[in-house]
């Protein structure tokens, strides 16, 4: 129970819904946001969280493990989503349709950042509400569970595919380039000396 007591943040919202769960037999599986894709780590939680990953998976029944997320804050995206995804919504009234872009959104709640991924990558049925409370996401590292029987969760190896031909040409140029610039700027620093040390 020290665990329990560690934890700073809110406990109310922390712990809403669990009585609502049938915690008996189910694994409590630990994901670290640290580094991780955003969609291919929301695509692993939501496996575990429909119970995928059992034998005994069937679509009707909700048979899915806790999952407890940390480090939110500190989860990668690729390309420019970070200031071009948007997520929209509307207020009710007119013309009132409301946008903030993943940036924004990373640092006002990162943790709904992972949520709407994965709340968006499970069927539209009456299972997703209790789904979606078997989710705990955290920003950081300290959660107030740590009195359960906790299970790290390893993310499957990703291959990583070959660079395409013209973004390796465009990266070669790029060093040359740098490096040139470097032999430039170190060559004008050798004359600049030796002009200095003749005046003397």
């Amino acid at each position: 129970m020290k665990m329990v007591t560690a934890f700073n943040g809110n406990m109310k919202k922390a712990a809403a819904g669990l009585r609502r769960i049938n915690l008996d037999g189910l694994r409590w599986r630990v994901f670290d946001a640290k580094g991780q894709i955003l969609g291919r780590l929301a695509s692993q939680i939501a496996t575990v969280v429909q119970g995928k990953d059992k034998p005994t998976y069937t679509p009707n029944r909700d048979d899915g493990d806790m999952c407890i997320v940390l480090n939110a804050k500190d989860v990668c995206v690729t390309g420019r989503k970070l200031t071009d995804k948007i997520y929209y919504w509307h207020t009710g009234y007119v013309g009132h349709l409301k946008q903030r872009n993943l940036k924004d959104q990373m640092a006002k709640d990162p943790t709904e950042v992972i949520r709407k991924a994965v709340l968006r990558m499970l069927p539209k049925n009456k299972l997703r509400d209790d789904r979606d409370r078997k989710l705990r996401i955290f920003p950081g590292s300290e959660h107030p569970f740590g009195d359960r029987p906790l299970e790290p969760y390893e993310m499957p190896p990703r291959s990583v595919r070959e660079m395409r031909p013209r973004a390796r040409r465009a990266m070669v140029r790029a060093q040359k380039k740098a490096e040139q610039q470097q032999q430039n700027a170190d060559g004008k620093k050798g004359k600049n000396e030796e002009a200095q040390e003749e005046s003397a």
